[in-house]
C-alpha cells in the first residue's frame, strides 16, 4: 500500500511532464498512423504536390494548436467576457501586457502538440518529400544541370524511391534535407524551452520555495474551489426545487453577486508587497474586494 501512494505521490508532483509526455506520445502515435496509412502522395503536378504535402504537414499542427488553447482553462478566463460593453469601456492600451503575458504563455503550452507533429513528420520524410518535390526551389536545386525531363521525374520522386536516388546522387535528397530540419526544430525547440524556463524563474519575484508553494496553493485552491462550487449548487438547486415542488418561499441563501465573480475571475499578478496567491485570496483579505488598490488591479486586468 506504501508503494502505491508513493507511485501515486510521483504521478502527482510530476503531472505536468507526464502529461507533455502523454500528449507527445499520442502525437507521434497518430503522425505515423497518418504517414504510413492516409498519406498518398498524388505524384501527378507540381502543385499537387506541394499542396498536398504541406496540408498533411502543417494542417494537423494547426488543429492541434486550436485544441491546445481550447483545453486550457487560461484561454478562457482571458476570453470570457471581454467582448461585453462593460469590459471595452475599461480598457485601455497600456493595461494590456498581462494579457499578452498570458497568451503568450497559453501558445506555448498549447505549441508542444503541433511541433511535435511538425518535427515528427520532418523526422519521416513522407510529408516534406511530397510537398518539396514540387516546389520551385528544390527544382532549381535538382535540375539546374540536369535534363529538361528533370522537373517532370522530380515530381514522381515521392513515389519512385529508385528514381529519388538517381536524382538526388550528388546532392542532399529531399529525404535527407527533411530530417536535417527535424533535427534542427528539435534543437531550437529544446533551446528556446530551456531559455524561456530560465527566463521566467530569473524574472520571478519570489524565490524558488516560495513560487513552489504557490503552485501548490494555486492547484489546491482550485480544487478546492472546485467542491465548494458543486456543494453550494447542489444546495441552491434542492432548495429551488423543493420551493418548486412544495410552492413554498425559499429561505435566505447568499451566493456571490455578479460584481463578486468579475472580482475574482480577474488575471492575478502577484505583488511581492501584499503576497497574496490568488485573486480569491486578495478579495477575502480586501473587505471583500471593496479597497480602492484591489479596484484599480481588477480594471487594469481587465484586458
Amino acid at each position: 500500500m506504501n508503494k502505491f501512494h508513493k507511485v501515486l505521490d510521483y504521478l502527482t508532483q510530476h503531472r505536468k511532464v507526464l502529461g507533455y509526455s502523454t500528449m507527445s506520445l499520442l502525437t507521434v502515435g497518430i503522425e505515423q498512423i497518418f504517414s504510413s496509412v492516409v498519406f498518398k502522395c498524388p505524384c501527378n503536378s507540381a502543385s499537387g504536390n506541394m499542396l498536398y504535402g504541406f496540408s498533411f504537414l502543417l494542417a494537423p499542427a494547426f488543429i492541434l494548436l486550436l485544441l491546445g488553447y481550447m483545453a486550457n482553462a487560461r484561454t478562457w478566463l482571458l476570453v470570457t467576457g471581454k467582448c461585453s460593453q462593460e469590459k471595452h469601456l475599461q480598457r485601455s492600451a497600456g493595461r494590456a501586457c498581462p494579457g499578452l503575458c498570458q497568451f503568450l504563455q497559453l501558445t506555448a503550452k498549447a505549441s508542444v502538440a503541433p511541433l511535435t507533429w511538425i518535427a515528427v513528420a520532418l523526422l519521416g520524410a513522407n510529408f516534406y518529400e511530397c510537398a518539396a518535390s514540387g516546389t520551385s526551389p528544390a527544382m532549381y536545386y535538382f535540375c539546374k544541370e540536369s535534363r529538361p525531363d528533370c522537373p517532370t521525374q522530380l515530381i514522381k520522386t515521392p513515389c519512385d524511391k529508385e528514381l529519388s536516388a538517381n536524382i538526388a546522387s550528388e546532392q542532399l535528397s529531399l529525404q535527407a534535407q527533411s530530417q536535417l530540419f527535424g533535427c534542427l526544430l528539435i534543437a531550437i525547440m529544446t533551446t528556446v524551452a530551456l531559455t524561456s524556463a530560465c527566463f521566467i524563474h530569473c524574472c520571478s519575484p519570489v524565490s524558488y520555495l516560495q513560487l513552489k508553494f504557490w503552485k501548490i496553493y494555486s492547484k489546491t485552491e482550485c480544487q478546492v474551489f472546485e467542491t465548494k462550487a458543486k456543494e453550494h449548487a447542489t444546495k441552491l438547486a434542492e432548495i429551488n426545487t423543493n420551493c418548486f415542488f412544495e410552492a413554498t418561499d425559499p429561505a435566505p441563501f447568499h451566493t456571490p453577486s455578479r460584481e463578486d465573480w468579475q472580482k475574482i475571475s480577474s488575471l492575478y499578478t502577484f505583488d511581492p508587497q501584499e503576497q497574496y496567491y490568488s485573486m480569491i485570496h486578495e478579495y477575502v483579505n480586501t473587505n471583500g474586494g471593496n479597497s480602492a488598490k484591489f479596484e484599480e488591479e481588477c480594471q487594469d486586468h481587465a484586458v
